[in-house]
This record gives structure tokens, sequence and C-alpha cells, in this order.
């Protein structure tokens, strides 16, 4: 008897169709239509109407094609990158931006690592902040006004999936005055992985020395290292850059009066952003730095080669047993 039914094709083929389409409506389309198939983070908040113009500018300039936006959990990218991606951060994004190739770095968490000048800056010429890049200057984009007709009738049409993001186009034209679309694209870039909370401090040890703060060679190979790693942002003499990153020669650590000891440097060299607070300090809530030390492009050897330049310059004469070495001094 069952046999019988493989010598009807017709009938195979449309028992064979119904198995199918059951099966493929209970594992995939029921729990699709499930809540807690789509979730959302608590922290997670919708795109305000300047960042999602931000973010159609993004895709409209085919960022997505050198860059990622999620990170797995992978320890390598969990290293360099920060927590790995969850799916609860990605709820208003219709399309996903994840991406698959990775020419430049992942930006899941870039928001918040550094501040706004710095991104003006690196969009206007990305090589002056990162001498090895190959990204285009997208500084023509400064001066070209934003459409808060266009951005309001995005805003609604995500808002059928998310009422939240339903907004009147007076309050859009509001949100947007003064706006540009280096404004938008900054914006949306600095609320990348807002959702999920940086790791942060508690590992710095202030009691650790330079092992090399007398050597005069390490010196003289910390001002090279600084040239190549931290001048961009904090000026050739690391004097700080307005609106990127602060002085790095004065008493000032970290937003607080009063300088640190070397091990406050290494741990902020070493961690980034993420090893903050230190010593109490949290410095710029909108401000912050990549972690050269632990995602490996930094030593520890070059991190106290760079301590020991810094020491020797401007505000930090005064440093126990260091001497500028003569192949450093100024005419």
């Amino acid at each position: 008897m069952a046999g019988e039914i493989y010598r009807k094709p017709i009938t195979l083929a449309l028992m064979a169709t119904v198995a199918i389409l059951v099966g493929s409506i209970v594992t995939m389309a029921y729990p699709m239509l499930r809540a807690d198939m789509h979730p959302k983070l608590e922290t997670l908040r919708p795109f305000t109407p300047l960042q999602l113009a931000g973010r159609d500018i993004y895709q409209r300039e085919g960022c997505v094609g050198c860059h990622t936006q999620t990170i797995r959990p992978l320890a390598s990218e969990v290293a360099r990158y920060g927590d790995y991606s969850k799916a609860g951060e990605f709820a208003y994004d219709h399309p996903f931006l994840w991406g698959s190739k990775r020419t430049g770095p992942d930006l899941a968490r870039e928001g918040g690592l550094r501040p706004d000048g710095w991104h003006y800056q690196h969009y206007a010429n990305p090589q002056q902040m990162a001498a090895k890049s190959n990204m285009p200057s997208y500084g023509w984009l400064k001066g070209r006004p934003l459409d808060p007709v266009e951005v309001a009738a995005h805003l609604n049409a995500l808002g059928m999936v998310h009422p939240e993001l339903k907004a009147d186009p007076a309050a859009v034209k509001a949100a947007l005055a003064g706006k540009d679309e280096l404004d938008a694209l900054v914006a949306y870039t600095q609320q990348l992985g807002h959702a999920v909370q940086r790791r942060q401090g508690g590992s710095a040890n202030l009691d650790l020395e330079n092992p090399l703060a007398r050597d005069t060679q390490a010196i003289v190979a910390g001002k090279k290292l600084f040239t190549e790693n931290c001048a961009a942002c904090h000026g050739d003499e690391a004097q700080g850059t307005d609106g990127v990153a602060p002085s790095l020669i004065d008493d000032v650590f970290l937003g607080a009066k009063g300088d640190l000891p070397d091990g406050a440097y290494f741990a902020m060299i070493d961690g980034g952003s993420d090893a903050k607070p230190i010593a109490g300090r949290t410095g710029d809530p909108g401000g912050g730095m990549d972690a050269y030390g632990k995602t490996g492009q930094l030593k520890k050897d070059e991190i106290w080669s760079i301590i020991a330049w810094l020491r020797n310059q401007k505000g930090h004469e005064a440093a126990e047993g260091h001497d500028m070495p003569e192949a450093e001094k100024k005419p």
C-alpha cells in the first residue's frame, strides 16, 4: 500500500508540496511572527532625524562596501572592536548594514569612541588622521543641505514597523535646521553601538614604573612612534588639537587638574577608552581613543617609549629622572 503513492507522480508532488509548506510555516513563518523573535535592547534609542539622514548618506556613498557593522564572538574581534554584536541592537535598521568586507575597520562600536571633531577631520581628510588609509575624502559633503521632506518620509516609512519613529514634518525641519550632510554623517557615526555599554576601567595600575624612562634611545624611538600613531589627534608636539584630542604635556589628565603617574598613561594607551575611569577620572564622555596595546597596534615597550618621550616634553621636565636627549633638544 505504501508504495502506491510512488506510482502517482502528481499526487506525490502535491503531498510533498503540502508537507514542505507546513514544515516551512511551522519552522520559519510562525516564529517570525512571534514578538520574542524581534528583540530590542532596552538601551536602544530610535534614530533622530539627523542620524537617519546620515544613515541614508552612509548607504548612498557605499560605505557598507568597505566597512562592516557587526562583530563576531571571536576573541580577536572582541579584543579589537569591543563586545560582540547583539540582535537587539539592530531593531531600527531596515535594511541591515552589516556588510561583508573590511577594507576599513568595523564600525559597530565606533559611536562615542572619538569626539565629533575627529570625525569631521577624518571625513574631510582621512589620511591626516590615518596615514595609511585608502579612504576617499568626503569633505565635499560639508555645505550640502538636507531635505527635511525626504527625511520625514523615511522616518514615517520606518514608522510602519516602529511607530515611535513617526515624525511630524515640521519637527523634522526644525531638527535639521542649519545642518548639512556632513553633520548628518557624523551624527549617524556617533550613534553606532550606543545600545551596548562599553567595558570600562578598574585595570589601571598607577604604581607601574616605566622601565625605559632613562633610556635615551627609547625616548628618541618614542618620538617616532608618537608621530606615526598619535600626532594626527594630539598634535606633532603633543600639544593637543582643538575639538579632537587634549594636550598631553600639561598638568591635566582626563579632564581633571593634576597629572597622574606613568601607569595611568600606560593604561590609557594600552586599553583606550575602555580603560576609563582611571583614578576616579572619567574624562569627556564624548571623547576617547583606540586601545593601541590591547589590539596589538603597539607593543608594551613601544608604549613605554612613547610615555618616556612625553615626559620629556614641555610640562614634564620636572618629572624625576627624565632628561631630554641631545637628539631631541630644540634649537
